[in-house]
């Protein structure tokens, strides 16, 4: 077991509000991309999108969908990505799911449709998020966001959704406070 790989993924790693100015090449976000889309997902449905800001430009379309105390970690972050799902996601699993028609499977009603798109791209934004701390880059996911006003500004004309947002690059660890408490397993998990 490597206990430096835990390290890295988890007991060292942390959410980050304050960013080195550094730069995200795109080709690690690719990079990033293709081990996020290997973890399992139901019946391979993937049905994560993602829009990266990375232009001052686009930035500053976002400012006004953040709440004030995610602003100054958004506009310094050298990458913001929108973690969304496709609520037509089902229309790909003739790719993704080659072997039998699985789209009955998801489609009887749109709660069917909504929590089978949440559900697996939230899982996917979490391996996403993994794997980029596996490469080196620091994550802050938040949910302090107008999403409709997100969806219209960046997903308009499309059939996704806004789920959370993840600020991404390379922490500035000497302002960071500490590690916060977290929850014992007696405290959230019992056995059957």
């Amino acid at each position: 077991m490597n206990t430096d790989v835990f390290g890295l993924l988890f007991d060292e790693a942390r959410t980050y509000s304050y960013w080195q100015k550094k730069s995200v090449q795109d080709s690690v976000i690719r990079e990033i991309y293709d081990l996020c889309k290997m973890g399992p997902t139901s019946a391979n449905c993937q049905p994560i999108r993602i829009v990266f800001i990375k232009t001052p430009e686009a930035k500053e379309q976002l400012r006004p969908c953040l709440l004030p105390g995610n602003i100054d970690k958004t506009m310094t972050a050298p990458v913001t990505a929108i973690f969304a799902y496709d609520m037509e996601f089902y229309n790909q699993l003739p790719i993704t799911f080659p072997h039998v028609d699985a789209r009955p499977w998801f489609t009887q009603t749109p709660e069917d449709i909504m929590n089978h798109a949440f559900r697996n791209a939230t899982l996917q934004a979490a391996y996403f998020m993994i794997a980029a701390r596996a490469k080196g880059l620091d994550c802050g996911p938040m949910s302090g966001f107008n999403a409709e006003m997100v969806d219209a500004l960046f997903l308009k004309g499309t059939t996704y959704r806004s789920n959370f947002l993840c600020n991404l690059g390379y922490g500035d660890k000497t302002k960071e406070y500490g590690r916060l408490p977290r929850l014992s397993f007696e405290d959230t998990c019992f056995f059957c």
